[in-house]
Parts: C-alpha cells; structure tokens; sequence
C-alpha cells in the first residue's frame, strides 16, 4: 500500500527548499489577509474642521485629539522672556484654527482616549497639522516631531520664548504663577553679569 506523502515530498533536496518557502509565504499572505479582514484601520475622517483647543478639533460631531502633542490647555497661561503673561493656550487654539481653515482636513484614526475622543494623525494638503502647531512653538512633541520641536526651540517660538508649565502638569496641578528661571538660566545669569557676557536668551 502506498505511503501518503506530502506535496514536495518526491522532490530533490533544492525542489523541497523551494516548496516550504513557497509555502509559508502563501500562509503569511493568507494570515495577513485575515487579520485584515478582522481588524480593519478605522475609515477616515474627511471635511471642514474647528479647533476646540490647542491639540483638538471637532470634525463631523466628533472630537479629535490630535496624536504627538500636547498643547497649553485653553485658560493657561505663558510668560515670556520678560516675564509678562501672554495666552498661550488661547494662542495655541488661534494657531490650529489658522491651519486647519486652509482647507480640507484629513484625519487617520488610530483608537480613542480615556474621554472617548477620536485619537488620530491629521492634515490639510500636505501639512500635518500637529506638527505645524509643534513647530509655532504652541505645543510639545510627545510621540514623534522632535524635529518640529527643536526647530521651534532654536527660533525661540512661541513656548520657547520664555517660560511655561507643562500642560500635564497645568492640568494635574492646576494654574500656578511664573515658574522663574531654572538653574541653569540662574547661573548664567549671574555669570553674565560678573563678565558681560551676552544673555542665555
């Protein structure tokens, strides 16, 4: 009685090789596919969008949180280099609805938040808007655009100007007053003024 053997079975050392890779691609392309078909990217958002703060827009009745950033929260307050108060979080709401007015936006979500907001990476043409916000100096990079934010960082933009509270912390602490010069800044202060040296800013 003839044994049962498997397909490639009957051919030479090479022709097996061949089989099995053939063979687990076939298998990775059709697992793929299922997991496809299983969990699909959520559709796109499309359309005419508002800033509701610095890192949120509203689009189509939903609440978009914009993935990477982290701007001021809308009733924080900045200081600049000579310590006077500026609205950075009104700012950082004025920079997004200035971006997001150039047309069209286009919203990839990529799940929700704790609030039920839409979390999700978004642009208007070609400009992806958080990054846009990231580099007026208006919010922090926290998933990606580090260039953005060294850019703003070197121009002093925005944030950068002076001095802030982090936004989490602005958020979990609550509003607090100028936070003054760091150690660093302190330091070089007082050396500038023993050697005339140029300002820190």
């Amino acid at each position: 009685m003839p044994r049962w053997t498997l397909p490639g079975h009957a051919l030479g050392a090479p022709g097996r090789r061949l089989f099995r890779l053939v063979l687990g691609l076939v298998l990775l392309v059709a697992a793929a596919w299922v997991a496809a078909r299983l969990d699909p990217l959520p559709p796109r958002f499309s359309g005419t969008a508002e800033a509701a703060d610095g890192d949120s827009l509203r689009l189509q009745g939903d609440r978009i949180r914009l993935l990477g950033i982290d701007a001021p929260e809308l009733d924080q307050l900045c200081w600049d280099a000579n310590g006077a108060e500026w609205t950075c979080g009104r700012d950082a709401r004025a920079e997004l609805g200035r971006l997001v007015a150039g047309g069209p936006i286009d919203c990839q979500p990529e799940g929700t938040d704790r609030y039920g907001r839409t979390l999700a990476r978004c642009a208007v043409g070609q400009v992806d808007v958080g990054g846009a916000v990231v580099e007026a100096g208006l919010a922090l990079a926290t998933d990606g655009y580090g260039a953005e934010q060294s850019v703003a960082k070197r121009e002093k933009r925005g944030l950068w100007q002076g001095r802030f509270v982090d936004p989490k912390t602005w958020r979990d602490q609550g509003p607090s007053g100028d936070p003054g010069p760091g150690w660093i800044e302190t330091l070089w202060n007082g050396f500038r003024e023993l050697t005339g040296a140029r300002t820190l800013r």
